[in-house]
């Protein structure tokens, strides 16, 4: 909606929404869920999915109920990565998610409905909004600590569906050390500000690599830019991640709930509690 057309709205003067917002329906309520978080960049590549996992791994690990909606219609990983093959079944209360094997993360994702998860989603903007939205409303989540909602990369359909329909208590932005990656990163960030979504804090993946022989760090994607971009947007830094092959691997055969590398694991322990803690405040 343009500035023009608010000119002519009858509610001018008593409505609070921006041009962009304006008309949405009211966001949909948590029930059951004690927290929602979004993981998002903006950028492809950098990660997201990888670390939503271990956000969600990280928080089951502490004996948290948690739950992990993959938003990311036409790239879904997360059932892979968490190795998640069973169909989600149908109840009086709505669609139940499956978990886990081991940790009993609840998952939904559009590769949990294909017959054959290479099959491409060759759907139209609207559609993947409203599936985004029906696997928030329409699937018994029951009663959890946490959801993660891992966001595709852009900042058009999905995203904004997230952001308008579900009530979200924040989110954690995930970029890479490129200056290339960080321009587009704070086109989310600047996304989430018009969204009046809360920045709980950045997550910086990649960030360097250790030589297994010699122990040297290799910064491979240049230098870090994280607390120039913290500083920036007075954002906590919340962790810096090394490159670590075992994720990939583990990811692959869909046993990332067995990573136990505490170079990985620890500083994100450190980011769940600092989440914790803005969500409390």
């Amino acid at each position: 909606m343009s500035d023009q057309a608010c000119e002519s709205c009858l509610q001018k003067g008593t409505c609070n929404s921006t041009p962009e917002t304006c008309g949405l329906p009211p966001k949909s309520e948590k029930g059951r869920i004690r927290r929602i978080v979004a993981v998002g960049s903006g950028k492809g590549g950098v990660g997201k999915s990888s670390v939503s996992a271990l956000l969600a791994i990280g928080l089951a690990r502490k004996g948290l109920k948690v739950g992990v909606l993959d938003a990311d219609i036409t790239g879904p990983s997360i059932p892979k990565l968490l190795g998640v093959r069973s169909l989600p079944e149908g109840s009086p209360l709505g669609i139940v998610p499956p978990k886990s094997p081991s940790l009993g993360i609840s998952v939904m994702s559009i590769n949990l409905l294909l017959d054959d998860v290479t099959k491409p989603v060759v759907w139209r903007g609207p559609i993947i909004g409203n599936t985004v939205k029906q696997f928030y409303e329409e699937v018994f989540w029951g009663e959890l600590d946490t959801l993660v909602v891992d966001l595709p990369p852009g900042t058009s359909d999905a995203p904004l569906t997230v952001m308008q329909s579900l009530p979200l208590d924040g989110m954690v932005i995930v970029t890479s050390p490129q200056e290339l990656a960080n321009m587009v990163v704070e086109k989310a960030m600047n996304m989430a500000k018009m969204m009046d979504i809360p920045i709980l804090g950045l997550v910086e993946n990649m960030a360097y690599a250790v030589c297994p022989h010699c122990g040297e760090r290799w910064d491979l994607f240049g230098p870090s830019r994280v607390d120039r971009l913290s500083e920036k947007w007075s954002v906590a830094k919340l962790a810096s991640l090394p490159m670590d092959a075992f994720i990939s691997r583990l990811g692959d055969k869909g046993r990332l709930e067995e990573y136990d590398n505490p170079d990985i694991l620890d500083p994100l322990g450190e980011a769940f509690c600092a989440v914790e803690d803005n969500i409390s405040a």
